[in-house]
């Protein structure tokens, strides 16, 4: 089981830091993942996530997925830590209308368009990985993801400290972290919904 130990801060510029991301890391890929959250009153708090996803890879060859994600998440200090289950579907439209005759139910719809780099450290094993996004409806974030599959709280505890450090080299103050799902925050402001 993958855990995802994850972090992200709402961005004022993001050209700056555009930059500084080259600075330090290997540039990925651009992306646009178009994600729709599924809830039943009966099955997985933290529902499900189809995410559609397709860009351009750092050499120019086009890719394309759909991953379906479940998670139990949880956060401390403006960290996420999830532990996490995927698997890549090959017909979205048909995965949708199992999920509709199991119950559920789409809530929310969010849009992400951006650039990826990946920030490696000599004493780790997991790089980095560092998507600056537009989210449709929020503004510029910057995620700073690291995922883990050992030691559990010694890994977090590790994996906390070189995102925090991170952030630090980016100029970007530990204020700045936002603790709450996207989902959370587009509720917050209504925009919702297919």
């Amino acid at each position: 089981m993958a855990v995802e130990i994850e972090l992200k801060v709402h961005l004022d510029d993001y050209e700056a830091l555009k930059e500084r991301l080259s600075a330090v890391g290997t540039y990925c890929r651009s992306y646009h993942k178009s994600d729709s959250y599924w809830f039943s009153l009966q099955l997985l708090d933290s529902g499900v996530r189809i995410r559609r996803e397709s860009g351009l890879n750092a050499d120019g060859t086009a890719y394309e997925s759909v991953l379906v994600t479940f998670k139990n998440k949880t956060i401390s200090q403006g960290i996420e830590v999830n532990d996490e289950r995927e698997f890549t579907v090959s017909d979205a439209a048909l995965f949708e209308e199992l999920l509709c005759r199991l119950g559920m139910d789409r809530d929310i719809c969010k849009e992400k368009n951006g650039w990826a780099w990946t920030v490696a450290a000599e004493d780790a094993a997991q790089p980095i990985l560092a998507e600056l996004s537009l989210v449709t409806g929020l503004g510029w974030f910057l995620e700073l993801e690291i995922i883990s599959s050992g030691d559990r709280r010694q890994e977090i505890a590790e994996s906390r400290q070189r995102l925090l450090a991170l952030l630090a080299v980016l100029e970007i103050p530990e204020e700045r972290i936002e603790s709450r799902p996207y989902s959370q925050m587009l509720k917050e402001l209504g925009v919702i919904g297919s």
